[in-house]
């Protein structure tokens, strides 16, 4: 490439990342460093606009290159900085802590003895998280003071992530009054758009956790809107998974399980890095969503999947146990997640905090209580009320309630004293507008008031228990009806009738008053099939199939060696699997200093995900070494629609902002696609 040639390509790289053009950005700026053009100052823009576009493998191996450049010209400090950044998408994104331990105590070294930089405040800053999500509070303490500290004068966006570690380091000391209102400061200074897009959505992710690990329902739903709001332009990486597995929270606390699944499984789509730890949040999500609505068995399937990406799966896949009628497995596994936790780098409950222990003592009292073990479901009631004082958390308040009335029940068959309970924990999860919670505690009142001798008031409240349920429970994905939903006598006169239509090589479209006239793209036609059946799921190989004149079916589409979408490549390609190698080396590094310390809880921590990467390994190698295919054309095409959707969705946002954000909400992606509008505004496309 010449000169010329090079100052045009990276000027149009740069002015792609400016308008926020992840992709075009990211293709530029690769096109650059093969040809040797970039200089170092480019490779944190490089960084961060493969971040931005999805390519976290890249982000990490680019910092790492900016790390090892500047130990050789000689500039330690920016060296620690450039170690530093690792760690942080180390510790965010794959939430692996050895070698996360590792590049820290690389900045560290750099940054002795020196003059407090910015380096020194994000140091600071990702130390504190790595102290929190290990269960070392005091540590954590230390080191979110330093962040703020330092990074009032030379960085703001460490600056807030050491304050946001402060809050949330308060909120687990029991200060929850304080700590909430730290967090709320941070947010407030947050949406002022001080901070760059990656601070902001980390912050941003980071009070949705706590106050959800804190059972404060409505402040995580408002800020959990606000996140949402600004992800539909701002979001980059793997922030707008995490707002998905956040809104599938709420949506699951508040009945609405269909809504729920797909923004778990959406989430599920979108948090898969190259190192998959994290998928295991979205897929226990999708776990807990299936148990209620009585897909016992694909609720399984999640959580031992989650399990499996090295995510802990308690305690909700006891209560799969539980379920499946195996009451033996399920006490034996709730026993051991209680006495031996998976020290889990978990951002709403972190590991050696009661709060972890919460929803495993809650499950114990159920499963004692079926398994005959009064006295273990007391003292696991006696153990969840202390903590619910603690915090003071409507939520954990109602929990406790719930636990302590079934304790009654059982223990002694006091009616009277259970329905009081029960009523107390109903009355709590209707104001928390938790409907699956409240039908639980009036099955329980039902019970109670049974006991007691009061049939008409046990008949009663046991079919407006059931009435709840029956509102909540819904067919298991696998099970729904495929067919379009059929238009309803009235649907013309109570929906507004939009227009959705090809006209050669362009598409009229008309929503809400508006007209626009947007060029012809593949998601333009995958986009019509969605909207003429709303609510019907289509796979990703249907769709492709019905643009290529195949009438095959998904399940046809897969069968046989002769597809026409062929293999999804190499499971792990190169760069990626030398990545997993210097993780594992950083690991070994990790488990040899923690044995010479004695520090024997860190050592298992690091042997686990160690196990973790060898599984990743050994599922991309056959036998002999041979590099395995993903065999799985559902996933190639997966990854053509949605790119073909997105596309088309930006070209419409473009010249029609409303119908953008509508689609925005409605539309969801991944192996299966929907429009699903919501019910509540009637919604009719003419095609």
């Amino acid at each position: 490439m010449s000169d010329p040639d090079a100052a045009r390509t990276l000027g149009r790289a740069r002015d792609a990342a400016t308008r926020g053009d992840w992709q075009e950005a990211f293709d530029l700026f690769l096109a650059a460093d093969a040809d040797g053009e970039l200089c170092p100052d480019d490779l944190p823009l490089l960084a961060d606009v493969a971040y931005a576009a999805g390519h976290l493998d890249v982000t990490i191996a680019v910092w790492e290159r900016v790390h090892a450049a500047c130990v050789e010209a000689g500039e330690p400090v920016a060296a620690a900085g450039a170690a530093a950044r690792v760690a942080m998408h180390l510790l965010f994104d794959t939430a692996l802590m050895a070698p996360v331990r590792g590049w820290l105590a690389r900045a560290q070294t750099l940054l002795e003895g020196r003059a407090p930089t910015s380096a020194h405040a994000w140091h600071a800053a990702v130390r504190a998280y790595e102290r929190m999500l290990v269960g070392d509070p005091d540590g954590a303490r230390d080191w979110a003071r330093r962040a703020i500290e330092v990074g009032t004068t030379t960085d703001p966006a460490a600056c807030a992530l050491g304050r946001v570690a402060e809050a949330r380091l308060c909120i687990l000391d029991g200060d929850v009054d304080r700590g909430v209102a730290l967090l709320d400061d941070v947010g407030v200074a947050t949406v002022s758009g001080d901070l760059d897009p990656l601070s902001t959505g980390v912050v941003y992710c980071e009070l949705v956790c706590a106050l959800q690990g804190l059972g404060q329902y409505d402040a995580a739903e408002e800020w959990t809107e606000a996140m949402e709001r600004w992800c539909q332009t701002n979001a980059i990486g793997s922030i707008h998974g995490r707002c998905r597995v956040h809104r599938a929270e709420i949506l699951r606390l508040r009945g609405a399980l269909g809504e729920a699944e797909s923004e778990a499984v959406a989430a599920c789509d979108e948090l898969r890095p190259y190192l998959r730890r994290e998928l295991g949040w979205p897929l226990s999500e999708l776990g807990q969503i299936r148990l209620r609505s009585g897909d016992v068995s694909g609720a399984e399937r999640a959580l031992v999947a989650a399990h499996h990406a090295g995510w802990d799966p308690y305690p909700a896949l006891a209560l799969v146990r539980l379920a499946q009628d195996d009451v033996t497995t399920a006490a034996a596994s709730i026993r051991g997640a209680l006495a031996h936790p998976l020290r889990v780098p978990s951002k709403e409950r972190p590991p050696n905090s009661s709060l972890q222990r919460a929803p495993l003592l809650e499950a114990q009292v159920e499963i004692a209580i079926a398994a005959g073990d009064v006295g273990r479901a007391r003292l696991a009631a006696d153990e969840l009320e202390a903590i619910a004082e603690r915090y003071a958390s409507s939520a954990l308040l109602a929990s406790a309630a719930l636990a302590r009335g079934r304790v009654c029940l059982a223990e002694d068959g006091d009616g009277v004293d259970a329905a009081q309970h029960f009523t107390e924990a109903a009355r709590r999860w209707q104001g928390i507008g938790a409907p699956y919670e409240e039908a639980l505690a009036r099955a329980g009142l039902a019970d109670a008031h049974r006991v007691s001798g009061n049939e008409a008031q046990a008949v009663l409240e046991a079919q407006a228990a059931r009435t709840i349920r029956d509102g909540l429970v819904e067919q298991p994905a696998s099970e729904r009806e495929v067919a379009p939903i059929p238009d309803g006598p009235d649907e013309q006169s109570t929906g507004t009738v939009n227009l959705f239509r090809r006209e050669g090589d362009y598409w009229s479209v008309e929503f809400d008053g508006h007209t626009a006239r947007v060029r012809d793209l593949k998601g333009m036609r995958h986009l019509a099939r969605l909207l003429g059946a709303p609510g019907r799921e289509f796979h990703v190989l249907d769709l492709v199939a019905t643009e290529r004149g195949d009438t095959r079916t998904a399940g046809q589409a897969t069968s046989g060696s002769d597809s026409a979408l062929g293999h999804a490549g190499e499971l792990l390609d190169a760069q990626a699997r030398t990545a997993y190698r210097r993780r594992l080396a950083e690991i070994d590094a990790d488990i040899d200093q923690a044995q010479a310390f004695g520090d024997t809880q860190r050592a298992a921590q690091a042997a686990t995900e160690r196990d973790f990467l060898m599984r990743e390994l050994s599922r991309a190698f056959g036998l002999g070494g041979r590099t395995r295919r993903a065999g799985s054309a559902s996933e190639r095409a997966r990854a053509a629609v949605t790119r073909a959707l997105r596309t088309a969705m930006a070209r419409i946002d473009s010249h029609h902002p409303a119908l953008g954000e509508h689609l925005a909400r409605a539309l969801h992606t991944g192996t299966y696609c929907s429009y699903q509008p919501d019910p509540r505004i009637p919604t009719k496309w003419q095609l």
